[in-house]
């Protein structure tokens, strides 16, 4: 559905222009007439380019009209009540996740809402449909057509969990919040982008954007602001960048019940939530409380599942789902395994490159250490045969770039001019190199490998070391944390075995979750294990995954990257007005990231494995691009009564 277009306004100065025209055609100035009402006309047109809409997408079209009663994939009349419990490796010493300060527990973003109403855990909300947006906090939204500003108009029966209204003046104050105490990387962009904000009153918030730049993500980057409240912060001379172990109210469905430092948190169904019956929220928030539980490590955190002390899993270890799971409770049926569909492409995880350290300033050595990655061996050998190898940075997704660029794609390049290397027009694009499955270390990539390093002046000294001119060895330091499972910890280090082979002291530094937090804050390291964002579209956000601007402190930027490259295709991706050129722009930038090779791609599983005591329930169908294990599920008290009385659950 297309949004309306505001013209109560137009239509009444037409009106009042028809009634001017006859006053003063009675006085014989109809000269005057015909100038004076063809310019109210033309000013009542200008009106009529004024969107008002309950939701927001970039080109104006809406799944969900006005009068949805609710999302199409839940179950609005799923019963409220019950826990559903989480387990997770690792320790917290703070509640505010907004911080870099400390490390947060799991969830504590749950309690705060957006204009825009989002999933649970900030996923993405419609979960069946692609960029769009719909109010929560707003029951409306008004925008011209050139998004230049937008204006949302908040609800008034809107209440934190303290009671206190929120109002356009919490908007405005956690907007600029962000700014001057949230992340450097964040606030830099959107500064940019949205120059001002202004409370036109209680529940009227306006925010302007800088003229001249794209308006992609514009609106949704305001609409998608956690509401704080001004009063609580002002109170309690509280800051954002703080670590503590209390929160500001939000005005959430759940708020915390308790807080066990580094053994558990749990959040309870606020009974007061204030939007409950309204349709974005209708089969959603179906628990009465979700409990997260901290173990030390993987091992820990999966008998700790079998044992009752948690109730639902993801399991993302290959070995785990094919052998650890023969359990008696698995086997009687108190506890259901399922592969479910995953309509979102795979997260981009792989072997990130800090391409600020030195060794790795030379593409060659780059190409070299990932020619040590086994996949097929790793595949077969460790994971069970269960994965795919992983190439695109969109895979699987209409925007993943194939072969060479041709029609939109080619013609998007094209018109980036020099600085598009000849590689992208005549070259496949890059595709992970592939392996003896037989043998971990391939001998066929090692020699491609050797040859490598030596054209890039690491060669091989009488004790196998390699050096460069000083006689400095090449070292490699991989940071990993003690907390991570078996299998990923044997990837790593058969990985690091093969790479030793060619003459490299890479070193595997193994420190706790703590350390591992603050040294990936600060990128010290050579590598580390870890993920981009996979992408569909366009969008700001890009900016500060990919972008050069901020790559020397964005957090979303483990390599560092700084591609002028991938910044032109970036910006001018911003600019495109159809889905059509939105594609052939991603598509190149995938191209581009590939080319660079800023990480060594590994694995992707296209569905999700959960395992669940059985006494959740789920819609049939899922939705495609949410799981949605807290949002939409719900509890069945009988079966949940079954499982006690029978011992299966303490």
């Amino acid at each position: 559905m297309r949004p309306t277009r505001s013209k109560d306004q137009a239509e009444a100065r037409v009106i009042a222009a028809r009634n001017r025209y006859m006053t003063w055609a009675a006085l014989g100035v109809l000269g005057l007439i015909v100038t004076l009402a063809l310019s109210t006309i033309a000013r009542a047109a200008e009106h009529e380019n004024i969107i008002t809409s309950h939701g927001y997408s970039f080109y104006g079209e809406l799944t969900y009209p006005e009068d949805y009663p609710h999302f199409d994939y839940v179950n609005p009349d799923a019963p409220k009540g019950g826990e559903i419990a989480l387990g997770t490796v690792g320790t917290f010493d703070s509640v505010n996740p907004y911080s870099r300060k400390g490390r947060a527990a799991g969830l504590s973003s749950i309690m705060y809402e957006n204009l825009f109403a989002e999933g649970i855990n900030a996923a993405a909300l419609p979960a069946d449909t692609y960029a769009e947006y719909y109010c929560l906090l707003c029951e409306r939204l008004e925008y011209d057509e050139g998004k230049n500003w937008v204006i949302f108009h908040m609800r008034p029966e809107a209440r934190f969990s303290d009671g206190s209204p929120v109002t356009a003046h919490d908007i405005a104050f956690s907007h600029n919040l962000l700014l001057d105490q949230g992340l450097k990387s964040y606030a830099d962009a959107v500064r940019k982008r949205i120059p001002n904000v202004e409370v036109l009153d209680d529940y009227r918030v306006k925010f302007y954007f800088t003229p001249g730049i794209s308006r992609r993500s514009l609106i949704s980057q305001v609409g998608n602001v956690p509401a704080w409240s001004k009063k609580w912060y002002e109170e309690n001379d509280a800051r954002l960048d703080e670590q503590r172990l209390t929160t500001s109210p939000g005005s959430g469905p759940y708020m915390i019940d308790s807080v066990d430092v580094n053994r558990r948190i749990v959040y309870k169904r606020n009974p007061d939530y204030w939007g409950k019956d309204l349709p974005v929220n209708k089969g959603r928030a179906n628990f009465d409380k979700i409990r997260l539980e901290y173990f030390g490590d993987a091992e820990a955190l999966f008998q700790g599942f079998l044992a009752g002390a948690y109730t639902i899993r993801s399991e993302g270890d290959s070995k785990k789902w094919s052998t650890g799971y023969n359990a008696p409770k698995v086997q009687n049926g108190s506890i259901v395994t399922k592969e479910l569909p995953d309509g979102n492409p795979p997260v981009p995880t792989g072997m990130v490159y800090n391409l600020d350290s030195p060794v790795f300033a030379d593409r060659r050595v780059r190409e070299a250490i990932a020619l040590g990655y086994n996949f097929e061996w790793t595949n077969a050998s460790l994971q069970f045969g269960l994965f795919s190898q992983r190439k695109s940075f969109s895979e699987g997704t209409e925007v993943m770039a194939t072969g060479t660029p041709e029609g939109a794609e080619l013609a998007f390049l094209k018109g980036l001019g020099d600085i598009v290397p000849d590689a992208l027009f005549n070259e496949d694009v890059r595709v992970p190199h592939t392996s003896n499955e037989a043998r971990l270390f391939d001998r066929r990539n090692a020699r491609k490998a050797m040859a490598l390093l030596d054209e890039a002046g690491w060669t091989v000294g009488d004790d196998g070391m390699r050096r460069n001119a000083d006689g400095q060895v090449l070292t490699v330091k991989f940071l990993t944390a003690s907390t991570s499972s078996d299998t990923l910890t044997g990837v790593i280090e058969n990985f690091a075995s093969n790479v030793r082979k060619l003459g490299v002291d890479l070193r595997i530094e193994e420190v706790d979750s703590s350390q591992y937090t603050a040294r990936r804050r600060d990128r010290d390291y050579d590598m580390i294990f870890f993920q981009y964002a996979a992408f569909q579209g366009t969008g700001t956000g890009l900016a500060q995954y990919y972008g050069s601007e901020t790559s020397a402190f964005s957090l979303f930027n483990p390599a560092g990257l700084a591609s002028p490259l991938v910044d032109a295709i970036i910006e001018a991706s911003l600019l495109v007005e159809t889905r059509e050129e939105e594609v052939a722009s991603v598509m190149a930038l995938d191209r581009a990231l590939r080319h660079e090779l800023i990480m060594i791609p590994v694995w992707y599983n296209p569905n999700h494995w959960v395992a669940y005591y059985d006494m959740f329930e789920y819609p049939d169908p899922l939705p495609p691009f949410a799981l949605g294990r807290l949002d939409f599920w719900w509890h069945n008290a009988e079966k949940e009564a079954e499982l006690r009385a029978s011992g299966a659950l303490r």
